[in-house]
């Protein structure tokens, strides 16, 4: 076995500046098995590390999970001095294209800039730890298949594609001077460039969410209330017609996946509900009553540590700033039902036209610890969030197992100098603490020997 090849040349080639083109090291696939020696493995499930095991990567996947390194025949040996070996993280709330650039470059730049700093930001994504996002709107097909051809470095993307809204909708960007829309009107900035759809009336919501599927959409994403983004859409607002939001769950079930929903309120939620809806976005203002339908109808509630803190989105508008600080009241106890209730969660970020922000990924997402053990953290972040992207059925893109650190599993690994189960701010420092970085069978990142 040749420890050579990975410890010397790769770590020296892969130190080059994050710039969203992968390196000629990066575009090459490991010529022989990779074997990690000497890990503590936190396999995304179960609550203690797994010692006296190393892993072996062949090509995509994790082969095996070895006893000796006598079991291995011919492989490039990585010593990993005793450090914890986690899956790559999981975010179940990204905006690709939208992260990492403010909201006025998001309307008024070129498109084509848009996407290459989407780019820029995907290669930082995946240095942070987060081996797959799931993308609830914007334009990610083409970064997507960028990524997934080996051009770009960057997580796995589960894309939504635009995000389907109503007139006066969440996602409506438009100004007032641009109303009122007649059937002469050119498409809005946002629609242009594939952030969102307007659509009105069942006919053209299914014509909106079909497009999506065309483009390949894993889930679909629509507007079921007002948020803080948008300028002209209270949070209490109700938004879709059950008429209108059936249409567009009908559309997504005839492809065998479903409908995740942007609603802060229990009248939203409770809504979306009996509409079919699979997933809840935010709802950090639902009530007693709610969280327990959400329990009672199996639906996923994918969550966002907004606390209006010094890691959230900043807003100009007054209202804006008002309306998140009534959300982040709500984050606690939103937290503390669905717990109570044993809805299904999963955990996501929702940084959005916050360049400055996309640093914090994963310092935003350790302050879950407040409620939940470290350990139920990672799990969230790993086997958790990986079973609600898995529910888009044969729309998934990645059908191998993720999250997880087993044999047939897709080879997203961490390599953490030190202990997550035991201080999980470890995760929000990964310049410091995240040795090795492996997507899809290719280093990323390995400061070992450094």
């Amino acid at each position: 076995m040749s420890r050579r090849s990975v410890l010397k040349g790769i770590a020296a080639t892969l130190a080059v500046p994050a710039l969203g083109i992968a390196s000629p090291a990066f575009a090459q696939k490991a010529e022989k098995p990779i074997l990690l020696l000497n890990v503590s493995i936190f396999d995304g499930i179960n609550s203690k590390l797994i010692t006296g095991r190393s892993v072996l990567v062949e090509g995509k996947f994790i082969k095996a999970l070895v006893a000796s390194a006598d079991d291995v025949a011919d492989a490039d040996v990585i010593e990993c001095g005793g450090r914890t070996l986690m899956p790559g993280m999981i975010d179940a709330h990204w905006h690709s294209l939208l992260a990492g650039i403010s909201q006025i470059t998001a309307m008024t730049a070129d498109i084509p800039y848009v996407h290459l700093v989407a780019a820029q930001e995907a290669e930082r994504t995946v240095l942070r730890g987060f081996t797959t996002v799931r993308d609830v709107g914007g334009p990610s097909f083409s970064l997507k298949r960028a990524i997934d051809e080996g051009r770009v470095a960057g997580p796995r993307i589960y894309p939504s594609g635009a995000m389907i809204s109503q007139t006066s909708g969440h996602g409506d960007f438009r100004m007032r001077n641009d109303l009122p829309r007649t059937s002469q009107s050119a498409l809005s900035i946002a629609e242009q460039a594939g952030i969102s759809a307007i659509a009105d009336g069942e006919a053209e919501v299914l014509r909106r969410v079909r497009e999506q599927l065309m483009l390949g959409a894993s889930q679909i994403k629509i507007m079921g209330g007002g948020g803080v983004a948008s300028s002209y859409d209270p949070v209490d607002a109700l938004q879709y017609s059950e008429a209108e939001m059936k249409a567009a769950v009908s559309a997504a079930a005839d492809w065998g996946t479903y409908v995740c929903i942007h609603a802060y309120t229990s009248a939203a939620i409770q809504r979306a509900i009996s509409c079919g809806v699979k997933s809840i976005e935010h709802g950090q203002l639902a009530d007693d009553k709610t969280v327990r339908l959400m329990a009672d109808a199996g639906v996923w509630w994918s969550i966002q540590p907004f606390l209006a803190d010094e890691d959230a989105n900043t807003y100009p508008l007054p209202e804006q700033r008002a309306q998140q600080q009534s959300i982040a009241e709500g984050t606690a106890r939103a937290v503390e039902l669905g717990r109570k209730y044993g809805v299904k969660m999963a955990l996501g970020t929702d940084i959005l036209f916050n360049p400055k922000g996309t640093a914090t990924q994963g310092r935003q997402l350790a302050k879950f610890a407040r409620w939940y053990d470290n350990v139920d953290v990672l799990r969230l972040l790993t086997s958790g969030n990986a079973e609600l992207a898995g529910l888009s059925g044969p729309r998934n893109p990645y059908p191998a197992k993720l999250g997880r650190i087993e044999a047939g599993a897709y080879a997203d690994l961490l390599l953490i100098d030190g202990n997550p189960l035991e201080d999980i701010s470890l995760i929000a420092d990964p310049d410091r603490t995240m040795k090795l970085i492996i997507k899809d069978g290719r280093i990323h990142k390995n400061t070992i020997s450094a």
